[in-house]
């Protein structure tokens, strides 16, 4: 369940400025998804755990749900969600503006992430497995400065196999959880992504 209009004012400015500002690389390109097999001691529980691989895959663009609309908490629950959609879509077809159109243009995060994706998705081979990002609950959410809106998604990735150019050596990745920081920002009564980060659980 979220937290509603807690005062954490101080917890969303170090969200925003330490955790949420490392930019994304070619050494992790998929803004915070890993490039390389975890640890042994996270593959056994994670195998145990895998969601179906094809029951979400995305068909069509995702449109953005009446509940994502205006500048509530629930609002901001909603628009994470879709985001995340978002995401998976670019993921598997490899048409990133969708997920640019509700972005800032300053999230280097997520232009790491929509940078990779346009090159190493799914529709070009370059994505094999369950791919795909699942919310599985978004427990806080909190106002900070600035008319900001912070918090976390719990997440689960499934297994898959990523292939930077059909010559190079395939990376696999097993099913893990994580928390999907955010910052989000007020733009024209909405919610748009102003800062994400992936964190291993």
């Amino acid at each position: 369940m979220t937290h509603r209009n807690r005062p954490t004012i101080a917890l969303l400015a170090c969200l925003a400025t330490a955790t949420l500002l490392t930019s994304c690389t070619q050494e992790s390109p998929e803004a915070g998804r890993p490039n390389t097999a975890p640890s042994s001691a996270s593959t056994s529980e994670a195998a145990t755990t895998a969601p179906p691989a094809s029951s979400t895959t995305p068909t069509g663009v995702p449109q953005r749900p009446t509940a994502a609309a205006g500048l509530s908490l629930t609002a901001g629950e909603a628009f994470v969600r879709y985001y995340v959609s978002l995401m998976n879509y670019a993921s598997t077809t490899g048409d990133i503006a969708p997920l640019m159109s509700v972005t800032t243009t300053n999230c280097k995060q997520c232009k790491g992430f929509a940078d990779y994706v346009a090159k190493v998705n799914a529709a070009n081979g370059g994505l094999t497995g369950d791919y795909l990002e699942r919310v599985d609950d978004v427990p806080d959410l909190f106002r900070g400065e600035g008319g900001r809106l912070g918090g976390y998604a719990a997440v689960t990735i499934g297994a898959y196999t990523s292939k930077d150019s059909p010559s190079a050596k395939p990376v696999t990745s097993t099913v893990r959880k994580y928390r999907r920081e955010f910052t989000l920002l007020a733009q024209q009564g909405s919610w748009v992504m102003a800062a994400t980060s992936l964190v291993s659980q």
